[in-house]
């Protein structure tokens, strides 16, 4: 798929978009439309992973200035909000990589994925306070990821964490040296791939369902994923049987 500001890939089970608007992967408006339909995109991709990356010094130094202003700033929250509604919608598990900074608005997409990979030089954070603003999608994720005090801290604070600090507060799955990051990214990653991507894509939905319900429903909601989908499935039962055959599975994707 061609775009002008977003680069995209499937390659061995694992679908790429990657950010690529040098120097700093800034957002605009138009680049977020551009990232929405390249979601689109990766959730129709065969696939088991769908990883966000980007091109060049940083991740992502937020969403440009010039559209937070009073003329542009309602398009640009709409556009924001549509943007998580459509990582929202795809099923795979989406992986983000980071070599570099991913600040305000580019930290807020980190924060939406399931699987976070950064470098040793990785620079992480909100700083929108320092400019008179907040961070609505950091405002909604970062309490439900650490304790209250830890995200009022980044959100009053505003300080960039660097690697080390957010892998101690569970903000990061792995952290891996600069040189070799890609490779060391696809690495990490071959502990998913020789999964289900079927199963995989369920077991997320499972878990997201239960956010927000108490015990019982949460359960409810999560039994009924386990029977009336994940039982229907052809990897399931492919699953359990190469088990009980002491072999090793043979997914289909199905």
């Amino acid at each position: 798929m061609s775009f002008k500001f977003i680069k995209t890939s499937n390659n061995g089970g694992i679908i790429r978009i990657t950010l690529n608007r040098p120097p700093v992967n800034v957002l605009t408006i138009a680049m977020i439309e551009e990232l929405i339909n390249a979601l689109k995109w990766a959730q129709e991709e065969p696939g088991s992973l769908v990883v966000i990356g980007a091109e060049g010094k940083a991740f992502c130094a937020g969403v440009d200035i010039a559209d937070h202003t009073p003329e542009k700033v309602e398009s640009m929250i709409d556009v924001f909000d549509r943007l998580f509604m459509a990582m929202d919608e795809v099923e795979k598990p989406l992986v983000a990589a980071v070599n570099g900074v991913a600040l305000g608005g580019g930290y807020e997409i980190v924060l939406y994925c399931d699987l976070v990979i950064v470098s040793e030089k990785a620079k992480l954070g909100q700083p929108e306070i320092a400019v008179g603003v907040f961070p609505p999608v950091a405002c909604y994720l970062l309490p439900r990821l650490v304790s209250w005090p830890q995200a009022m801290e980044l959100l009053l604070g505003g300080d960039a964490f660097d690697a080390v600090t957010g892998e101690k507060m569970g903000l990061v799955n792995k952290v891996l040296p600069v040189e070799g990051f890609e490779a060391g990214v696809e690495e990490y990653l071959k502990i998913f791939l020789n999964k289900s991507p079927k199963i995989l894509a369920l077991t997320k939905k499972a878990a997201r369902t239960g956010l927000d319900k108490d015990m019982i429903n949460g359960l409810k909601a999560i039994d009924h994923i386990y029977l009336k989908e994940l039982m229907q499935t052809e990897d399931a039962l492919e699953g359990l049987k190469a088990f009980m055959e002491k072999r090793p599975p043979n997914w289909r994707g199905k």
